[in-house]
């Protein structure tokens, strides 16, 4: 990773603790964690309420202390671990015959929002081995302590399927499985077709198969391409989904060969531990085109992107579209006058607001077939996914960005690049919403945790009320609505809002019943486990938990909270002074 663990956690000073090591090396054996060296009783008068399931959890309770609660001292004695193993960047030899407990989590039935985590991109090394496998263990474990539901992990293409097509690799995903199901966590597993690199967040960089990336250099019409030729090497573009481009296969058999690989190989794990398949797309794992790429400096927020429909493959379709509309002069190539990158919608012919043409005939007729072939290209891999994972007990999900820049324009510039027909005469969402639910999918949002006034206001960006409109056509369509942060966030600001948004409750029109089906939360890394962060944390997957049709004491969340950081405190003040030597 390009951040050096080391120096943003340090080791816990204090009483050694001596970690659970398993089969690992003699470094990992004699590793001791650090921890207070007692507990205080509560006082007499105060009284916990400790709620007996399969597995730890916070439950729903009258307002009492939770200074004596067991679940506390098992989520400090947690984090310790998991503080101090994010400290030890060595990775051990990959493991050989371990065998978890079979503690597998039951599905609750009760209100509120379950919080997932997302794991690091790089939890699987390229060697095919957990990374960091001591410090993984012991963060599941105050995962689990702190009640969240499971962790949502990327099974990357490039890593399993690397060497050979049809060749799949799943060293490390088997291991971290295990792991999950030993901590009672539940999985999402993302099926990611995508190259890791280049995106916001991304901390390492995982290309497409070796053998994919044969076939691109040998036909370069396989990646997305813009106006000026330039070539996106993220994701094997949508235009070429259902011609035999890979050895014989075409790209969409590839997807669905790959999941059915992986239905076959964790099919005891369906539906117990994995509950849930979010289906890559695009970039990003996104259902969109890749109209906004970072990598070496293209664009830069909040550009309005470029379309994306160079490739000979986009432009045959559009061409065939064009002369089936009795329009052949429409179909040789893209708007030519969309502006650049980084351009503001302004600034351009196209996506101005007074005659711009996306609002012309050529204009509707280009975004139509644009936003089509995206609809498609999801339609086309749900369908197999559908068909593979059926009767497993697993759900299928697919993501969608959350574009809120220039939300507030008439012409919605940036989503539309991204393949969004979205407008401010034009509802761009509900498209997908009822595609996904032709194949009972689950709609999963970003920027969840945004707030209008946080953003750029001359860029005209609303992210409330572009989650608001997306919660409507989900509500339209009768869709599930998951929701994501798409940035990282640990104060109570942020929290806050996840909080309002996954209650569904818009100008007061919620019933008890509408909620988000699960909210996943970005990411676990070390900052998450610094004190003041846990803290909020805890505090805020309590709250998730709890639902807006329970009887809430928030005055006893934040109490919990509160002690939890005050017990942590001293480890926090020792670990920065040893941070100094």
């Amino acid at each position: 990773m390009a951040l050096s663990i080391t120096h943003q956690i340090g080791a816990f000073a204090g009483t050694p603790i001596p970690l659970e090591t398993g089969n690992t090396n003699s470094a990992e054996t004699t590793a001791t964690v650090s921890a207070a060296s007692g507990w205080k009783s509560p006082v007499s008068s105060l009284r916990c309420k400790v709620q007996k399931s399969d597995a730890v959890e916070f439950a729903p309770s009258p307002p009492v202390s939770p200074c004596g609660s067991p679940v506390l001292g098992a989520t400090r004695a947690a984090l310790s671990v998991a503080c101090r193993a994010f400290a030890t960047e060595v990775e051990a030899p990959p493991a050989r015959g371990v065998e978890y407990s079979t503690g597998g989590a039951q599905d609750k039935k009760g209100e509120g929002v379950p919080v997932y985590v997302m794991m690091p991109l790089d939890s699987v090394t390229m060697n095919n081995a957990v990374n960091r496998r001591k410090a993984m263990n012991a963060s599941l474990q105050a995962l689990k302590s702190a009640g969240v539901e499971g962790i949502m992990m990327d099974v990357w293409w490039g890593l399993v399927e690397r060497e050979a097509a049809g060749s799949y690799n799943w060293g490390g995903y088997a291991e971290l499985l295990e792991m999950a199901k030993k901590h009672g966590l539940k999985v999402q597993a993302v099926m990611s077709f995508h190259q890791c690199g280049g995106n916001v967040g991304d901390s390492v960089t995982i290309p497409l198969p070796k053998w994919v990336v044969e076939e691109i250099n040998k036909d370069p019409d396989l990646a997305y391409t813009d106006q000026w030729g330039r070539r996106n090497y993220e994701y094997l573009s949508l235009g070429c989904d259902t011609i035999p481009v890979l050895k014989g296969r075409t790209p969409v058999q590839c997807y669905a060969d790959f999941m059915r690989a992986f239905r076959d190989n964790f099919n005891h794990l369906l539906g117990d531990t994995i509950v849930e398949i979010q289906v890559g797309m695009g970039p990003a794992g996104e259902l969109r085109y890749p109209s906004y790429p970072e990598q070496n400096g293209i664009w830069r927020f909040p550009g309005i992107g470029a379309f994306q429909c160079y490739d000979k493959h986009m432009l045959s379709s559009l061409k065939a579209a064009a002369e089936a509309a009795g329009k052949p002069e429409w179909g040789s190539t893209g708007p030519t006058d969309a502006g650049e990158y980084n351009n503001w919608p302004e600034d351009t012919p196209f996506f101005r607001k007074e005659g711009g043409g996306w609002n012309s005939s050529y204009g509707e007729f280009f975004l139509g077939w644009y936003s089509q072939m995206l609809l498609d290209h999801g339609d086309r891999i749900l369908m197999s996914a559908k068909s593979i994972f059926e009767n497993s007990g697993v759900k299928i999900s697919v993501k969608v960005a959350g574009i809120h820049w220039h939300y507030g324009t008439r012409s919605h510039a940036p989503e539309l690049t991204a393949g969004y027909y979205n407008t401010r005469f034009r509802d761009g969402y509900l498209p997908i919403a009822q595609m996904l639910a032709r194949h009972g999918a689950i709609f999963n949002f970003t920027c969840i945790e945004m707030r209008d006034h946080e953003q750029p206001q001359d860029a005209l960006c609303a992210p409330e009320k572009l989650v608001k409109q997306v919660a409507l056509a989900t509500q339209k369509a009768q869709v599930p609505l998951a929701g994501e942060n798409a940035l990282p966030r640990y104060d109570d600001y942020a929290h806050e809002q996840i909080l309002q948004a996954s209650s569904l409750n818009f100008d007061g029109n919620s019933g008890e019943s509408s909620e988000m089906c699960a909210f996943t939360y970005l990411r676990m890394n070390p900052q998450l486990f610094q004190a003041d962060n846990w803290r909020r944390f805890v505090s805020f997957v309590k709250k998730m938990k709890e639902g807006k049709g329970a009887n809430k004491c928030w005055e006893q969340v934040e109490r919990e909270a509160e002690h939890f950081v005050h017990i942590t405190e001293p480890l926090v003040q020792e670990a920065a002074v040893a941070l100094m030597h």
